[in-house]
């Protein structure tokens, strides 16, 4: 019983393992977007209960838009790499000669020649699923994703929703408590961890420099809430006030 709790706490270490670049950008996507809604409303002005509303409106409808835009996107290369796949196949049962100089003329490009060309061609070739996975790779340079459409899409949408929530959670917080403090000083302190957090998670995603990763995730929150604030004020300045 311990051994199969122990296998399946590994199983899902190594799922969402896999699915971790699509939670990282999803979780940038969503404290930007949600934080510059929130930046935007503060600088018009406008009522903490207003700012909840836009905030959720922006979190779940946002949110939905790009898991789905992220399944789409996923399974169409899926269904690209079957297309080309399907191609081969067909190649290699109406064309197989040219088909074979094909892989000839990849692996003397690789250095063999003569006997040793001809045995690694005929080992090729004499397994159609090797041979249409030798072109796919090394012809077309298509290599298949194992990941799940669905689940790209789920991580996706779970990241957005999880860290976008965190720019509304002071709001959320004073709604029902009425807080006496600077409530869109905290909501930016709070929003900056996340992003520290996630600009992390992102160097390690990506293999690079952790300064740097976190520096741009930062950057990219704070030039986006700077836009959306000015826009915000400039918007009830010369909108609300002059009662257009």
């Amino acid at each position: 019983m311990e051994e199969n709790k122990i296998h399946q706490e590994i199983s899902f270490l190594g799922s969402f393992q896999n699915y971790l670049r699509e939670f990282v950008y999803g979780g940038i996507d969503g404290a930007v977007t949600t934080f510059a809604v929130v930046a935007g409303a503060v600088g018009a002005n406008l009522d903490p209960s207003i700012i909840i509303i836009l905030g959720f409106a922006n979190l779940f409808a946002d949110g939905f838009s790009m898991s789905v835009g992220a399944y789409l996107s996923a399974k169409s290369e899926k269904e690209h790499y079957k297309k080309h796949r399907n191609i081969e196949y067909w190649e290699i049962e109406t064309i197989p000669e040219i088909e074979r100089k094909e892989v000839e003329d990849i692996y003397r490009a690789k250095g063999f020649e003569g006997k040793l060309l001809q045995d690694v061609v005929d080992v090729i070739v004499s397994d159609k699923d090797r041979w249409v996975d030798e072109m796919m790779k090394n012809e077309l340079e298509m290599i298949p994703d194992s990941k799940s459409p669905f689940k790209i899409g789920l991580a996706t949408l779970i990241s957005f929703i999880l860290v976008g929530f965190i720019p509304l959670i002071v709001y959320v917080y004073d709604y029902f408590r009425d807080l006496n403090y600077d409530k869109f000083f905290w909501t930016s302190l709070f929003t900056g961890l996340a992003f520290l957090l996630i600009g992390w998670m992102k160097s390690y995603v990506n293999q690079t420099n952790t300064l740097k990763s976190i520096t741009e995730t930062l950057a990219l929150g704070f030039i986006a809430a700077l836009v959306a604030y000015y826009v915000g004020d400039i918007l009830e300045t010369f909108v609300l006030k002059s009662g257009i």
